[in-house]
Order: structure tokens, then sequence, then C-alpha cells
């Protein structure tokens, strides 16, 4: 199968969660494989899959208001899963991956967001266990002769930062960062300059914009790289590769550092993938250090 031909499913995403993995985590994700499930399903169970230490512990109702839905909607989830109703799947759960719940702290909101950031970090470590998507998914951007790298609204600092970074090493970074008519030009664009592979960044609350500019990526041949908060978002269906990575959502607004630290990580799998990366870098090193660009 060639890079271009592979499709992501909901269960589709990087490493263990895709293969039965140990963490709570990973065996929810692994749970929800071949299920086709409805956007109000993908966003609960994007959030078991956050509190998976906790969700064999929760009543529906607990469910429900956690992931901003309705208690029927979380039984009508467990049924699609195959289940009686949501006391079936709440006890398939203590079975197969038994656990004690988190005990709640005196912390503040602060430090509980803190908190939340860190237990995100350890999950996308748990994923880079497997290394290989990110691998492939760095050799997908190296191999791109021109590299699109598209992120709108929340997600485009993350889109600016890896660009930033990428056109030190890559030589021809294309960043998308703002929506409108031309966007669908400016991928047309990078395809004609020779562009294989377009590189996404996508974080709740999703655009639409940045679907349909998937879709029309997709159309024009290119293979899209997705990294997203969850393998159930919007964008999957349009993503060869997606790698999830979780945001914090105990906040007014979302953090995101799984996200952007899993964009380094995809620097470093794309340096891996390019000859000159190294000395593009002491190159870049060198002319910084004649013109003082930087104090010491």
């Amino acid at each position: 199968m060639s890079e271009s031909e592979h499709t992501n499913t909901a269960s589709g995403a990087a490493g263990p969660a895709g293969q039965g993995g140990h963490s709570p985590a990973s065996r929810l994700q692994h749970l929800f494989e071949g299920h086709r499930l409805t956007p109000t399903q993908r966003r609960i169970a994007h959030c078991m899959v956050r509190r998976a230490a906790d969700v064999p512990f929760l009543s529906s109702v607990e469910l429900a208001e956690l992931a901003g839905v309705s208690q029927p909607s979380v039984t009508r989830f467990a049924v699609a899963l195959g289940f009686d109703g949501y006391p079936a799947l709440r006890k398939h759960l203590r079975e197969v991956a038994p656990t004690e719940p988190t005990t709640a702290t005196k912390a503040n909101e602060y430090q509980q967001a803190v908190e939340a950031e860190i237990a995100n970090l350890r999950h996308l470590a748990d994923l880079l266990a497997d290394p290989a998507p990110v691998e492939r998914a760095g050799r997908l951007l190296a191999a791109s002769p021109t590299l699109p790298v598209i992120g709108l609204r929340a997600a485009a600092s993350q889109a600016y930062g890896f660009s930033y970074f990428a056109a030190k090493v890559h030589p021809d970074v294309r960043l998308l960062d703002e929506g409108g008519t031309m966007l669908a030009d400016r991928i047309d664009a990078a395809v004609r300059a020779g562009a294989t592979t377009l590189l996404c960044f996508a974080l709740p609350r999703h655009p639409r914009e940045v679907v349909d500019a998937l879709a029309h990526a997709k159309s024009a041949g290119l293979t899209v790289v997705t990294v997203a908060d969850s393998a159930f978002a919007p964008v999957a269906k349009h993503s060869d590769l997606l790698l999830p990575a979780a945001v914090g959502t105990g906040l007014a607004f979302d953090t995101a550092c799984a996200p952007m630290l899993l964009g380094r990580v995809l620097l470093e799998a794309m340096c891996d993938g390019l000859p000159q990366a190294q000395a593009r870098l002491e190159e870049f090193d060198a002319r910084a250090a004649e013109r003082g660009l930087f104090v010491e």
C-alpha cells in the first residue's frame, strides 16, 4: 500500500491506542474500534479517554455532565458500542480495566488545569510508545518538496510554531493560517509547486473551513497528516494519518501543551528524513552569529 492510500479510522490514531495498549486510555480507544460514531458520541468517547481512570466509577448522569451531552445520549452511546445500556458498559470497564478513581485534592482550579495537562502529556507519551505513526508522518513531511501547513483560529499558533522551525531545515514551508476564499487557491498553488503532503493542526472548536480545506486537499491529491485533539475529531475522515494529542479544558480557554509538543516531535521526525537538516541548521547559526541576531 502506498503512503497516499492509507485511510485513517476513528481508532487508527497513533501507537497503542489502536493496538490494545495497557493504559486505561488505550484500552478505551481500543473499545471504540470499528464503530461509526455520531458527533455527539465522538464527544462522549473523547471525554471518556480524557477521564479514563474515572470513567468506570461515573454514573451516566455524571458522564453526560462532563461531556456536555444529555443522559439519554450516553445510553445510546453504550448501545452503539454493543451493550444493553450504560450500566453494562460501566461493568465491562471495571472488569477489563480495574483501577481506583483519582482522589480529589484541595488543589485550586489553576493547579487542576496544570494537573490535567500533565495527564494529557502522559497520555501522549503512552501513544508514542509506538513511534511508527510519527516516523511515517516525518517521512511524508520530509519527502514533500513543498510543505503546506494549515492551522486556523485556535490552531493557528501551533501551525505557526511548527512552520517557523520547519523553515530552517525544509526548503519550502508554506504557512496557511488564514481562512477565506483564498485558502483553496493557496493549497492549489502548493500542489503546483510540487507538494505531496499537507500538515494540519486542528483544535476545538473546529472551524468548518478547516474541514472543507482538508477535503479540497484530498481531492487535489495531497496526503493529509493531521494533529488533532482526538481521533474522533471532525477532521478525521479527511486525514490519511491522524495523530491525537488532547487539549486541556479546565480553564475558560482550552490549553494545548500536548499538541504543541507533538508538533515538535514531528519536527524531529521530519529532520530525520532530511539529509541536509543538520547542515542547514549550522548554516543558520553561522549567519545568525554574523548578524548578531541573538543576545547571549
